[in-house]
């Protein structure tokens, strides 16, 4: 029994439709925690076990976790709380769920940076860390998927990619750093649920094939879209204005801002790429596929997604 939390999130889906094909074969069963069974994918409603509510109650996980041999955790994003409540907190009733109901294995999306001179001051890194070591203290089988940015944070962006050809970030401009595609995250969390082989506590690192930075994403993304796209610096204070100014929680704007600041100082960088550990879209594979789609979909289809 794999069963897989945030199903209807980013990565959540695609994993979904990768364990529902590949679980028969290999003698799997898959259950999904979500709040609203509504949004799950009407072709895999009939195909795993549902059971409804957040996965950051104790009640819930409880009832998601008796008889499971793999889980695949995700803590989704809440900024209204501090990012120790929303990692560490979130997670403690899944870590006790764990040890008691003698869960083998567990997959959980987190963050690079562990071991370098930041990891201690990197905000929403750093709380995702110590999320790790939480899971990582219940006695499991662990395995943080240690990711950077993901391509798909650029699609927030298309309306502004598609009037005025301008995206936005807090790194110089000539900075290289991994990015990866959701779907690459997804396919190496399938693997590794699927042939739980591997025992103890690590990092994988999930990354695409090269570093880039945002003047390479705008120049692939300008080849890409044939159309000029060029890249805008915000300052730390903008972003933090501008987060405060949507009424999110303070400790959790600055855990935001100090990560960014972290990745403007090499937070991501020098992670291995060999052997690799699963598939590695590029930039312009995602750009292709994904963006150039959303960029030159009609602004109404956009808003309704």
């Amino acid at each position: 029994m794999i069963v897989i939390t945030a199903p209807t999130g980013n990565i959540g889906p695609r994993l979904l439709s990768l364990l529902v094909e590949a679980a028969p074969e290999h003698g799997e069963e898959v259950r999904v925690v979500v709040r609203d069974p509504a949004r799950l994918p009407e072709a895999v409603r009939g195909r795993v076990e549902v059971v409804t509510g957040s996965h950051g109650d104790a009640a819930t996980v409880e009832r998601a976790f008796a008889g499971a041999d793999a889980v695949f955790w995700l803590v989704p994003p809440d900024a209204s709380l501090t990012p120790d409540e929303a990692y560490s907190g979130f997670t403690r009733p899944a870590a006790r769920a764990f040890a008691a109901h003698g869960v083998g294995h567990v997959v959980g999306v987190s963050a690079l940076g562990r071991g370098t001179p930041h990891a201690g001051r990197a905000g929403l890194v750093t709380a995702s860390l110590a999320m790790d070591d939480l899971i990582a203290g219940s006695g499991v089988a662990y395995r943080a998927l240690a990711c950077p940015s993901f391509f798909e944070n650029l699609l927030e962006e298309a309306g502004s990619i598609r009037e005025d050809g301008v995206f936005t970030d807090t790194v110089a401009a000539g900075r290289p750093a991994p990015m990866v595609a959701v779907a690459d995250i997804a396919a190496t969390a399938a693997g590794l649920l699927l042939d739980r082989s591997w025992t103890g506590v690590g990092g994988v690192p999930v990354l695409g094939p090269q570093d880039l930075s945002p003047d390479d994403l705008a120049r692939i993304m300008t080849e890409e879209l044939g159309r000029p796209v060029r890249y805008v610096r915000e300052s730390l204070d903008e972003l933090r204005s501008t987060m405060l100014g949507h009424g999110l929680n303070e400790e959790f704007v600055a855990g935001m801002v100090a990560m960014k600041r972290a990745k403007d100082l090499g937070l991501d960088s020098g992670a291995d790429r060999s052997p690799r550990q699963g598939p590695a879209t590029t930039f312009a594979q995602w750009c292709a596929h994904t963006l150039r789609p959303a960029v030159l979909a009609a602004p109404d289809a956009v808003d309704a997604r």
